[in-house]
């Protein structure tokens, strides 16, 4: 007899007294550590799905973890039969867009001025040696999600993107948002949050195809509390009202000029040249933070004459509209539904994820799955498709109720379970939605437009760019108009990131825009729970019905 594991889908017999990391480093899957195995390090961290009662108690070492979340060094099976499924915070060929400086503002028209220079064999970072060799130089930019993290490997000499990668934010075992991993780092008080990051972050580091010492500087873009997590600040104060960072608190006192953050690698942890600068990009205000800034140095707002607005949705969702006279930003808190998080069968864009999701007249479900693998459950852009189907078919109607109540719907068999959706799946997105509805109708208020008189909607993130835009004007997730003015632009975060990397000249660019955001408070604004509540019912926004509905 023994217990059947399955480990990121990989499946074994695992006899009881082994570990979960010794299990898989029989089968060959990676998982992060820097202690050896001693439950010291925080870093192999895994979620455990199903047969917890068929492995260990948590022991002291794990008193960090809460819910399904273990330590895999210091869980060992137990149990002489059964089934336990479990996987690292998972990653591999997630939904990322891979070319750089493909934006509709067109070829890139700035000149290289990266930071890190040579002058011969001498290597400098803004005229100060660091180093010697002929050697190539480079550099990474690193969008920190709440959700996913993505990093890419450029040239810094010559602009080109050697490699990227991507995977789940492993801080997740603190919470899915940025107000739980507030809390749980406030309480934590041994930054266990930033170094299970730096743990991921460093076995990506490592498999790129370059010498590591050879990467000079890093560019982190993320929202306010994923960057000062990194950087190991303080975030209490950003889960308070007025909701800022210890940045911006400083920079008010006189203590600082700039919300820019600047450490080397030696000291935040990062196997690159111990001398690299870690350089986190300004934060707007709040929680409009370097992601939103990145964003706007990516679709070139400070030189925009047209009025535009860019909108990437996530769990911290970030709007931004204006041009080179006056721009606006706002934050708004959607939690991590539309991302996979706190649906039954929610999951990221890694394979075995449904992306898209079309109801024949007959009933017939069909769907495409993320690797051509069995479906495991539904990403975003699925998740999306699903609701308008729903929709569409009369299946649900615009308050989120199934015709036949109580039921839950199939969307896919033939995995190891099947991917099923339910009312309370809608009820989870119907708040995502309204949340992100309200922002929406307060920031075009505050700005003093109507959406027929924006030039260009711009839907950024690798989830906005995979997102049907018929299934999302149906919902009502994102404004109903022309499909000519909605351009889906990919991870602007990680662009604008990639940008300020390869151009001090953009960076002084991007320092004097963010002090002349508007900042939109939307928590404080007296209309924000009616255009919540309005935004929670699934019907097109600002506009006509879509076609189908």
């Amino acid at each position: 007899m023994s217990v059947q594991l399955h480990f990121n889908s990989v499946v074994t017999d695992a006899a009881p007294g082994l570990s979960l990391f010794t299990q898989a480093d029989k089968l060959g899957i990676p998982v992060p550590t820097s202690c050896n195995k001693q439950g010291k390090c925080k870093e192999c961290v895994v979620e455990v799905a199903e047969g917890m009662a068929c492995l260990s108690k948590p022991g002291p070492e794990e008193q960090h973890l809460k819910g399904s979340f273990r330590l895999s060094c210091c869980t060992r099976v137990t149990a002489e039969q059964g089934t336990v499924r479990c996987h690292t915070m998972r990653r591999g060929t997630m939904k990322i867009e891979k070319h750089a400086f493909e934006l509709p503002t067109g070829p890139r028209t700035w000149q290289l001025d990266p930071a890190v220079t040579r002058d011969g064999e001498r290597i400098l970072l803004e005229g100060v040696e660091i180093d010697r060799g002929t050697g190539p130089l480079h550099g990474l930019a690193i969008d920190l999600g709440t959700t996913t993290v993505v990093i890419r490997l450029l040239n810094l000499e010559s602009g080109e993107v050697i490699a990227d990668s991507s995977f789940e934010n492993p801080q997740r075992f603190g919470g899915s948002d940025v107000m739980a991993r507030i809390q749980y780092d406030t309480e934590d008080r041994t930054k266990t949050l930033q170094r299970t990051l730096v743990g991921y972050l460093s076995r990506a580091i490592t498999e790129f195809p370059v010498d590591p010492r050879s990467i000079y500087e890093v560019i982190i873009a993320g929202n306010s509390t994923m960057r000062d997590l990194f950087f190991k600040l303080s975030v209490y104060s950003i889960g308070q009202s007025p909701y800022q960072s210890v940045t911006e608190l400083e920079m008010a006192g006189g203590q600082r000029t700039t919300t820019t953050l600047s450490d080397t690698a030696r000291r935040l942890g990062l196997p690159i040249h111990p001398k690299a600068r870690i350089l986190g990009l300004p934060i707007i205000s709040g929680h409009v933070g370097a992601d939103a800034a990145a964003c706007m140095l990516a679709i070139d707002i400070a030189n925009e004459e047209r009025v535009v607005a860019v909108m990437d949705i996530g769990t911290n969702t970030e709007l931004i509209i204006g041009n080179k006279h006056k721009v606006l930003a706002a934050s708004c808190p959607a939690g991590p539904a539309f991302e996979g998080g706190q649906i039954t069968c929610g999951m990221p864009g890694l394979p075995g994820a449904i992306e898209k999701v079309a109801i024949q007249d007959d009933g017939r479900v069909d769907t495409t799955v993320i690797g051509d693998v069995p479906p495991e459950g539904l990403c975003g852009s699925g998740l999306v498709d699903l609701l308008s189907e729903l929709l569409r078919t009369g299946r649900m109607n615009a308050l989120g109720r199934f015709e036949e109540a109580g039921q839950d719907f199939v969307v896919a068999t033939g995995g190891d379970r099947p991917v099923i959706f339910n009312e309370s799946d809608v009820n989870a997105l119907a708040q995502a939605k309204g949340a992100n509805v309200a922002g929406l109708q307060i920031a075009f208020a505050e700005y003093g437009i109507d959406y027929p008189q924006l030039d260009v909607f711009y839907l950024a993130g690798g989830f906005g760019r995979h997102l049907n835009l018929e299934s999302s004007k149906r919902i009502g997730l994102i404004p109903n108009l022309a499909a000519d003015r909605i351009v889906q632009v990919g991870n602007a975060s990680v662009e604008g990131a990639c940008i300020a990397l390869l151009s001090c000249t953009k960076r002084a660019e991007l320092e004097a825009l963010v002090k002349r955001v508007t900042h939109c408070r939307l928590e404080t604004h007296p209309g924000f729970f009616d255009f919540f509540v309005e935004g929670c019912q699934f019907a097109p926004v600002g506009g006509t019905a879509v076609s189908g509905t």
